[in-house]
C-alpha cells in the first residue's frame, strides 16, 4: 500500500505521476470535494489508475460548509421522496458501522410541536423515517424515536418557552466533521494508489476530435502548465459544474443552480439543552446541532449567482436565524451570542421550480461528449452511491467490465482497530503524559491516527502544548495537518483542518502566527511568507465579518469578495 500522507513531497510526486508520468491515467476527477473523494476512492479500489486535482484546498467549497450532518433528510418524506430517504438512511448506516465508525457518531434531535394533533403527523413521519432505516442490513440500531409530554421535551430542552411547545419526538441522526472526512477519504485513496494533488486547476481539456483525453492543468503553488494524459475524465466540481463543462463548448443539458445555507455558531452554555433539535419553517427546517462546546444552528436556502468561492452571509440571512430560533426560546439569542458564522452552496440540479428549496437533491450522471463523464446534484450523505454510478460510467466509457464497487466494505483510513484504541485511552494519556480528554479528542477526529500525532509529541514535547488562542487543539495537530492532511495555507488549517475559524470570538485571529510558524517549517517559509499567510487570513476575516453587517447578498459579497486570494486562480481556455 502507498502512503496516506498528503504533505508536500506526496503533493509534488502526485502531480508528476499524473503529468509526467508516460502512460496515461484510466481516470482523472477534477473536483476534490466529498463527491470527487469518492469517485477516486471507488475508482482505484476497482483497479484503476486514477488522479484526483483540486483547485482551491480539499473539501475548500461546499463540502466544509455543510451542517455537519449524515442523515435521511426527514424533511423528504414530506414530499414523498421515499427512495431518497431510504438510500440516505441505508448508507448511514453503512458509515457508523464500517465505513467510518470513528468519524460519524449518533446524535439525537428532538422535534417539537405547537399543536397537539401535530403529535400523530410528526410521530408518523419519524416512525416511517426508522422503518426505513430498519429495512437496511446495514442499520446500527440507534435508538428508537420516542414521544414526550410537554414537561418531558422540557426536561431534555429547558431552554424551550413552556407555551411554544406541547409535546415533541426526539430521534435520531448522526453527525461529521465533513471537511475532515473528506480528506480521511482522500488519504484512504491514497494509501491504495490515487495520484492526489490540491492547488491544481484545470484550465482546459485535451481533445483527439470529438474525444476528452484528458486536462491541461495549472500549478497554482509552483507556476507552470502541465498536461495530465486519462482515458476518462470526471467533471465532479459541485457548483462549479457548469463553469467545467463550458471548457468543452458548453453547458449541456444538466444544469446546476447553486442555494446559499448559512450557519451560525454560539456557545454551548447559550441554549440549556441535552440534545439538537429540528423545528419546522415557513421555507424548510432549522436544525440546532451539537458541536462539542458550541452550537450550529442553520440553514438557511436561498438561491446563490454571485462569487462561488466565498458565498457571503449577510445580515439579513443571520437575523433570520436568529428570529426562527428565537420564536420558540426562553432567553432570545442576539447578534452578541454569535461567536462563529459560515456559509455554504448547494449544488441543486436545476429544474422547474423557481425555488431553490424545492429543487432535486437527487443526482445525474451524464457522458455530455465522450471521454467526459458528470455528476451532479445529490447530497453528502450519499457520496458513496454518486462515486459508485459515476464510475460505473466510467466504466462504460472504457469499454470494458470493471469488478464491483467495493467501498461499501471498505473502512477510511483510521477506523480499522479504533475501538481497540478507545477502550485503550487511559493508557494511551499515561504513556503520553496528555490528558486522557487529549487523547478521546484526537481519537474522535483521527481515528487510529491519533498514534501519529502522539508520535510527533513524543519526537517534540512543545507540540503536545494548547495552540495559543484555540486551547481545544494541539500544536500538533497544525504540524500534522502539513505533513499527512495536506494542508498548504493557514486558511486550510485553520479553517478546514481545525474549525478555529468559526469555534473562536475572534475567528482564529489570536492562533494565526503561532499556527503559521508552525507550519513554516515542513513548507519551507520565510519569515516574509508567514508575515503574509497571518495577514491575508487577517484581511479575509475582515471582509467577513463586513459582510455579515450588510443586508443584501449583493451587498455582502460585494465586500467580501474584496478580500485577496493568497494564491489567485488561472485563467482558463474556452473552446
Amino acid at each position: 500500500m502507498a502512503t496516506t500522507w498528503l504533505g508536500p513531497k506526496g503533493r509534488d510526486a502526485a502531480l508528476a505521476s499524473m503529468a509526467d508520468g508516460e502512460e496515461e491515467l484510466d481516470v482523472l476527477v477534477v473536483g476534490g470535494g466529498i463527491v470527487g473523494a469518492g469517485i477516486a476512492l471507488d475508482a482505484v479500489s476497482r483497479g484503476l489508475s486514477t488522479g484526483l486535482i483540486e483547485a482551491r484546498d480539499f473539501a475548500s467549497g461546499t463540502s466544509s460548509r455543510s451542517s455537519k450532518l449524515i442523515h435521511g433528510g426527514l424533511r423528504y418524506l414530506e414530499q414523498l421522496d421515499f427512495e431518497l430517504v431510504q438510500e440516505a438512511l441505508q448508507e448511514r448506516g453503512l458509515l457508523l458501522s464500517t465505513i467510518a465508525p470513528h468519524l460519524v457518531r449518533p446524535v439525537p434531535f428532538l422535534f417539537p410541536f405547537s399543536k397537539h394533533w401535530e403529535r400523530f403527523y410528526i410521530g408518523a413521519g419519524v416512525t416511517l423515517y426508522d422503518a426505513l432505516a430498519h429495512t437496511s442490513r446495514n442499520n446500527r440500531g440507534l435508538p428508537a424515536h420516542r414521544h414526550l409530554s410537554r414537561s418531558g421535551a422540557l426536561r431534555v430542552f429547558p431552554a424551550l418557552k413552556r407555551d411554544s411547545v406541547a409535546g415533541a419526538v426526539q430521534y435520531w441522526d448522526a453527525q461529521v466533521d465533513d471537511a475532515r472526512y473528506v480528506t480521511t477519504v482522500l488519504r484512504t485513496a491514497a494509501g491504495l494508489g490515487a495520484h492526489v494533488a490540491s492547488r491544481v486547476q484545470a484550465v482546459g481539456f485535451l481533445r483527439e476530435g470529438e474525444h476528452v483525453v484528458g486536462a491541461t492543468v495549472t500549478d497554482l503553488e509552483k507556476g507552470g502548465e502541465k498536461q495530465i494524459r486519462a482515458r476518462q475524465v470526471v467533471n465532479a466540481a459541485g457548483v462549479w459544474t457548469d463553469e467545467i463543462q463550458e471548457m468543452v463548448g458548453g453547458r449541456g443539458q444538466v444544469h446546476v443552480s447553486a442555494s446559499k445555507g448559512v450557519h451560525l455558531v454560539v456557545p454551548r452554555d447559550r441554549i440549556q439543552a441535552s440534545s439538537g433539535m429540528i423545528l419546522r419553517t415557513e421555507k424548510s427546517v432549522l436544525f440546532v446541532i451539537p458541536w462539542g462546546r458550541h452550537w450550529i444552528i442553520g440553514t438557511t436556502d436561498t438561491p446563490w449567482d454571485l462569487d462561488k468561492a466565498h458565498p457571503a452571509a449577510s445580515r439579513t440571512d443571520i437575523d433570520y436565524v436568529l428570529d426562527e430560533l428565537n420564536r420558540v426560546l426562553r432567553t432570545p439569542l442576539t447578534h452578541d451570542d454569535v461567536e462563529g458564522v459560515y456559509a455554504g452552496l448547494r449544488p441543486l440540479l436545476s429544474g422547474e421550480s423557481d425555488e431553490t428549496s424545492k429543487l432535486s437533491r437527487e443526482h445525474t450522471v451524464a457522458h455530455p461528449v465522450p471521454g467526459l463523464v458528470l455528476i451532479a446534484g445529490g447530497k453528502y450523505t450519499t457520496y458513496r452511491v454518486m462515486a459508485k454510478d459515476a464510475v460505473d460510467a466510467v466504466a462504460h466509457g472504457l469499454g470494458g467490465a470493471l469488478p464491483p464497487s467495493v467501498t461499501d466494505k471498505l473502512p477510511l483510513a483510521g477506523a480499522s482497530g479504533y475501538q481497540a484504541l478507545v477502550n485503550q485511552r487511559h493508557a494511551l494519556a499515561h504513556d503520553s503524559g496528555l490528558h486522557v480528554s487529549r487523547i478521546s479528542h484526537l481519537l474522535r477526529r483521527y481515528g487510529t491516527h491519533a498514534r501519529d500525532l502522539l508520535d510527533l509529541v513524543k519526537e517534540r514535547p512543545d507540540l503536545g502544548n494548547p495552540l495559543e488562542g484555540s486551547e481545544d487543539y494541539l500544536r500538533a495537530e497544525v504540524v500534522y495537518a502539513v505533513e499527512a492532511e495536506g494542508a498548504r495555507h493557514l486558511d486550510d488549517v485553520l479553517t478546514r483542518r481545525t474549525r478555529i475559524t468559526f469555534e473562536t470570538w475572534d475567528r482564529g485571529i489570536a492562533a494565526a502566527e503561532e499556527a503559521a510558524r508552525l507550519m513554516a517549517e515542513p513548507l519551507g517559509w520565510s519569515d516574509e511568507q508567514v508575515e503574509r499567510e497571518v495577514e491575508y487570513y487577517r484581511k479575509g476575516i475582515e471582509a467577513e465579518r463586513a459582510a455579515q453587517e450588510q443586508d443584501t447578498d449583493r451587498e455582502a459579497d460585494a465586500v467580501q469578495h474584496g478580500a485577496p486570494e493568497i494564491v489567485p486562480e488561472a485563467e482558463v481556455h474556452r473552446i
